[in-house]
């Protein structure tokens, strides 16, 4: 019932949303849905969260790898652990949202407030971002030095190596110059 629950909520946000079950236990799914649509029966909301439900997925992994394998894949915007010891399974995890640890931390806890983010990635984008923090607000900015051209001599050499290798001779040139204009040694550039 809590995990029918917990899919609920996720579902009534937006009829495009996709609640998606990944089960241990092959007994699990049916017990889940029967829970659902008893939870449905009474739910304001119902209508949006069926449409949701419709575009949703259950699978049955064969095991803890599987069914990490299957969520890294989806990079949910949130994925709740509603297993026994999620601690042991949390460093498994490479591509979520938001990651709630446990039965009682649900994610509805997260939506109204004890989350570290309500800003997700959303539609696979976890694989290559988290969520909006304090990070997205501050601009970073770099900068280089060089001292000393024999001690950048590698560098410049493979400067030029790489710029000729794309074909953009300008860029090889403009190295190769600090090198001869200099008398840079380094190893020789492709």
């Amino acid at each position: 019932a809590l995990v029918a629950a917990d899919l609920l909520a996720q579902a009534e946000h937006d009829p495009d949303a996709r609640p998606i079950l990944v089960a241990l236990d092959p007994a699990l799914p049916a017990r889940v849905r029967e829970a659902v649509v008893r939870q449905l029966e009474d739910l304001p909301t119902g209508g949006v969260a069926r449409r949701a439900f419709a575009r949703g997925a259950v699978t049955v992994a064969t095991g803890r790898a599987e069914a990490v394998a299957v969520c890294d894949r989806l990079a949910p915007e949130h994925l709740q652990l509603s297993v026994s010891d999620p601690d042991a399974w949390r460093p498994l995890f490479r591509h979520y949202g938001g990651l709630f640890l446990g039965e009682e931390a649900g994610e509805v806890l997260g939506d109204y407030g004890a989350g570290p983010n309500h800003v997700l990635p959303t539609g696979g984008t976890a694989r290559v971002r988290g969520g909006l923090s304090v990070f997205d607000f501050l601009k970073v900015s770099t900068w280089m030095r060089v001292d000393e051209a024999e001690e950048a001599g590698d560098l410049v050499a493979d400067a030029e190596g790489l710029a000729r290798g794309e074909g953009l001779i300008g860029h090889a040139r403009a190295a190769a110059r600090r090198r001869r204009e200099r008398g840079v040694s380094g190893h020789a550039g492709t």
